[in-house]
């Protein structure tokens, strides 16, 4: 059998369930998940390898109108995750927090429309189905999508309990060609590991804290190493800056006595010893970076452009 490979992005608006359809496929976690918008901030590639088969995801940040620099380069990040793909998937949801008397939202018409100047193979998937109390509505959503693009396959599933997700897998293999891999067989993502560990940090973040702090977050990791105990037992050694926007939001995010960083830094370990398979410490502390989100410079420091 001759090796088989193809790249798929993933696309949608925020809090559709991108990175959590990724993760289901991939059967891993490696992009983190957050019931707040605008929690992915650049592309991530996801390996799917069975047998001679490699599908690679790229998951991209939810399209969005953007308010600063930061915004403007997540946008840009999913313009660029739909060039040189071999097909896209757009993710919307099964039961929309908003009315679609309208018409589909403004962020996923435009979504649409640059499918359609592109030219490209496209997928519609209809995630969170398992919150619809009645399947029939997914008859009246399916027209307003193929009325704006003939999408070649339509498939309603739940990334959160992985109903259909194998369907889509199967269907997604169409576009697989006869190429070399591109990654080993046993690599999961491209994400450096030291961006894992930033990441998963930022997760447990935007989890804890209260709506309008998490958006100016960042995480900047200053110490990742391996080391060895007195006994010789591995210890994998993490301290992190935690960058917010105002001086207002230090105290919010350092908690009372320091309990929101304590369990921040506490959850965090218990993820990064579970992926590494080692013990772990975790140190954390706050610093301000006045409009980080609109200052370029900064935004390289924390290798978001």
């Amino acid at each position: 059998m001759k090796e088989k490979s193809a790249f798929i992005t993933i696309i949608g608006r925020p809090n559709v369930g991108k990175s959590s359809l990724m993760n289901r496929i991939l059967g891993t976690k490696v992009a983190i998940v957050s019931d707040k918008p605008q929690t992915t901030r650049t592309r991530i590639m996801g390996v799917y390898t069975r047998g001679e088969d490699q599908i690679v995801f790229i998951d991209t940040p939810g399209f969005h109108k953007p308010r600063n620099q930061l915004d403007k380069n997540m946008n840009k990040a999913v313009g660029d995750g739909m060039s040189d793909v071999d097909a896209a998937v757009l993710v919307v949801e099964a039961s929309p927090k908003f009315s679609l008397e309208n018409g589909i939202p403004p962020a996923e018409n435009e979504l649409i429309k640059e499918l359609h100047r592109r030219k490209m193979h496209a997928v519609l998937v209809i995630n969170k189905i398992d919150l619809l109390e009645k399947k029939e509505s997914l008859l009246s959503l399916i027209p307003l999508y193929m009325k704006e693009l003939p999408f070649e396959a339509v498939i309603p599933l739940s990334a959160k309990t992985g109903d259909g997700t194998k369907i889509l897998t199967e269907e997604l293999s169409r576009y697989l060609k006869p190429s070399p891999h591109y990654f080993a067989d046993d690599d999961i993502t491209d994400q450096p590991e030291k961006t894992m560990v930033a990441e998963m940090i930022r997760e447990k973040l935007l989890r804890l804290l209260n709506k309008e702090v998490p958006h100016g977050i960042a995480v900047d990791l200053e110490r990742f190493v391996e080391r060895d105990t007195a006994n010789g037992e591995p210890i994998l050694e993490v301290e992190a800056a935690i960058i917010c926007e105002k001086e207002s939001h230090k105290g919010i995010v350092i908690g009372k006595g320091g309990a929101m960083l304590k369990k921040a830094g506490t959850l965090a370990r218990r993820d990064i010893e579970e992926f590494f398979g080692i013990r772990a410490s975790v140190k954390l502390w706050v610093k301000v970076k006045e409009d980080w989100r609109n200052r370029e410079g900064l935004i390289h420091t924390f290798g978001l452009d």
